[in-house]
């Protein structure tokens, strides 16, 4: 059946289990530099509106949103929204998520070509993730090829969007990375410490990335299997 064979431990968990391990340790990394301070003391939003002005992006609004590093940048309303323990401290952690955060608008300003190919695929992302699984799902109970295949395409459209997602996201950290320290937001030794929340959270979206291209390869070995099937009856 689908998903117990010792193939799926193979496959599939360990994904899973790398994304968990990137998670905890991203909020891990972000509540110890939570505990160090900028000495310029700037909070998350001030140094997040300081990197844009000095890029010469000033239509892009800064807000709080809820949650705990929900933070994003939307290109549609060009709006920074920024959580509460970024927006308004002034940690070397919610200094680099906003720096991070405020390279999306940059890159969005320089019409940075893989974030709007990332953005572009949003629409098919949420649809295809919704329906991949329950059609693999189906599918294969039933000894249906056509519907695991289909199955299979709308999951690739994920798989693509994780795999557009990595250039998207460390090119957002390395211009944080580079202007805060030339905009004078943070020293070049605090940049290292605010840096080191980057790296943690591109680890989630590279996890995200290899667990997702794990699954499409257990899901194109389960179409062989039923094609197998179908030839032997």
């Amino acid at each position: 059946m689908l998903g117990i064979e010792p193939l799926y431990l193979v496959f599939v968990i360990p994904g899973i289990l790398l994304s968990l391990f990137a998670s905890l340790y991203t909020k891990s990394t972000f509540s110890k530099y939570s505990e160090e301070y900028s000495s310029k003391g700037l909070t998350g939003a001030e140094a997040a509106d300081r990197l844009l002005r000095s890029s010469g992006v000033d239509d892009v609004k800064i807000e709080m949103t809820d949650g705990f590093l929900s933070d994003h940048y939307d290109p549609m309303s060009k709006t920074l929204r920024l959580s509460p323990d970024v927006y308004g401290k002034s940690s070397l952690s919610a200094i680099g998520v906003a720096c991070h955060e405020a390279g999306h608008a940059i890159q969005h300003a320089r019409s940075y070509a893989p974030l709007y190919m990332r953005s572009a695929l949003v629409p098919a992302t949420n649809l295809s993730s919704m329906l991949a699984w329950p059609l693999c799902t189906i599918g294969f109970f039933i000894q249906s090829q056509g519907m695991f295949l289909f199955g299979i395409i709308l999951f690739s459209a994920a798989v693509l969007f994780a795999i557009v997602t990595l250039p998207v996201e460390w090119d957002a950290s390395a211009r944080a990375k580079k202007l805060m320290v030339e905009d004078g937001i943070v020293s070049q030794q605090e940049a290292s410490a605010a840096g080191a929340v980057l790296n943690a959270a591109f680890l989630t979206y590279l996890a995200a990335a290899i667990s997702a291209i794990l699954t499409l390869l257990y899901f194109l070995y389960k179409a062989g299997m039923l094609g197998n099937s179908s030839r032997d009856e």
